[in-house]
Formats: structure tokens, sequence, C-alpha cells
């Protein structure tokens, strides 16, 4: 069994399981490792985003933050370097170029820096084998068809990405939107891995809607927002998964705060 699997049938949380979208290097690459380990108190897999100058699945939250992290000179060795040792099971999730650009050796770093899966939106499900055998979460949306699906979940590892809607990331969920659970149930029914709905999730009420009909949620960019905000992303997230957050610390040192 994948080790994001793994995490993902043992969830830290009761209403689901959790994976955390971080943007490498943001907010500040300096403290982006302690950052990377203070989430993974709270989520169960973290996704970290490598970022890239054109990143057009996403909405202007993790645009920014894709750029200033850019400024600050992230790149995918350094981000390799940096999630080694995670105690949680990393997804790198990035566009293909970034990827592609480092060359042969790709699958034996991201062995050697326990990375369990790419999620790279813009790699066509035929031409996956570009990137070596590396696990790859493959992505659904509500558009897609019947057979489309079956051939995406079979290819997926780790869990199937259910994008709740079509579009960027960064805009609220729908989540009484007519056929939304119905489209989560025909995922759950063309695999055995966990399905894990993204795209949207940005409140406690978010997640107790989706948790009946999947294994548990990604958040993204209201996660960035948090960050962005310099407010503390433990608390987020525990408030996220309808959980008390503890005593608020620092966002970026880690050191608690005074009341």
């Amino acid at each position: 069994m994948s080790p994001i699997t793994q995490a993902l049938r043992s969830p830290k949380h009761g209403s689901g399981a959790l994976v955390a979208y971080l943007v490498a290097g943001y907010p500040d690459r300096e403290a982006f490792r302690a950052l990377l380990h203070r989430v993974a108190t709270v989520a169960d897999v973290i996704e970290v985003g490598v970022p890239f100058t054109d990143p057009m699945a996403d909405g202007v939250s993790i645009q920014q933050a894709s750029h200033a992290a850019l400024q600050q000179g992230v790149d995918l060795p350094w981000i390799l370097q940096t999630v080694a040792g995670c105690p949680v099971p990393v997804a790198l999730m990035g566009y293909l170029n970034p990827f592609l650009a480092f060359g042969d050796g790709l699958p034996q770093a991201l062995v050697q820096a326990d990375v369990s899966a790419l999620i790279v939106p813009d790699c066509p499900l035929h031409e996956r084998h570009i990137l070596g055998e590396v696990p790859q979460v493959q992505l659904v949306t509500p558009l897609t068809e019947p057979g489309r699906m079956a051939d995406l979940c079979e290819a997926s590892s780790g869990f199937v990405y259910a994008v709740t809607r079509t579009g960027i990331t960064g805009t609220a969920l729908d989540s009484e939107r007519e056929g939304l659970s119905s489209y989560l149930g025909r995922v759950r029914n063309a695999t055995a891995l966990p399905v894990m709905a993204g795209f949207g999730v940005r409140a406690a009420t978010d997640v107790q809607r989706l948790s009946p009909h999947c294994d548990g949620v990604i958040v993204g960019s209201a996660l960035v927002d948090v960050l962005a905000r310099g407010d503390d992303p433990v608390a987020f997230l525990h408030q996220l998964m309808g959980g008390s957050p503890p005593e608020r610390e620092n966002s970026v040192t880690g050191s608690q705060e005074a009341p």
C-alpha cells in the first residue's frame, strides 16, 4: 500500500482525512521546513506546490504565492532537499515543465527525498510515463466521462483527486450544487483508493457537507490565504476539521504568543 493511501486510511480527524497544500518556500523560504513540520501535526498528507511561472489551473492566491516563492529562489532541487524527512507523506504538485527540466534523475531524486507521488495536472494520461515510473495522483472532474474516469482511477496512485467543479482554484465551494454528491459517489465506485475532494474547501461547513461523500478533503487556497495574512495555519486546520485549535503560535517561528 502506498504511504499516502495508508495515511489517508488512518486519518487524524474523525471528520475524515486531510491533505494540506503549501506552496514550497512560501511565505518565507528560510522558515518553510519548520512550517512543513508544523502542518504535518494536523494534516495526514502534505501536497507541496512547485512554483511555476504560469500556474494555469490556480487562482490568484496560489499565483501570487508561487511568484513570491520564485523571487526567493525556490526551485525543484531545493524543494527536494527541504521536504526530505517530513513526518507525513508528501506529494509534489506542479506543472510538467519543472519536472522535465530536472532531467532523467528525477525518479531517483524523488525516492531519496521521500516524495511518495506527483500531481501533474497538465500531463496527459497517455503521456504519464514521460516522467518515468513515478507514482502519480490523477485528477477527475464532474465532466469526466465514465470510461475516462475508470482509466484515470486505474492509473492513480495514493488517492484520486476529485475536483469539485470546473475552473481554477480559490473560489468558494458550491457544496449545495445539485449533482455534487452523486459525482463523488461515481468516483468512489470507480476506485478502491481514497477519494479526496478539492477546489473550494475553505471552512468547516464545507468539510461537513463533503465528508459523507468522500474520504477527506484537500485544502489549498484557503491555507495559502491564512499564511498571507500571517495567521496560524495549525489553528486554521484544526478549525477546518472540526477540532479545537491549540494555543496560538507564531506562524513562522512556531513560538507561543501571549494572549
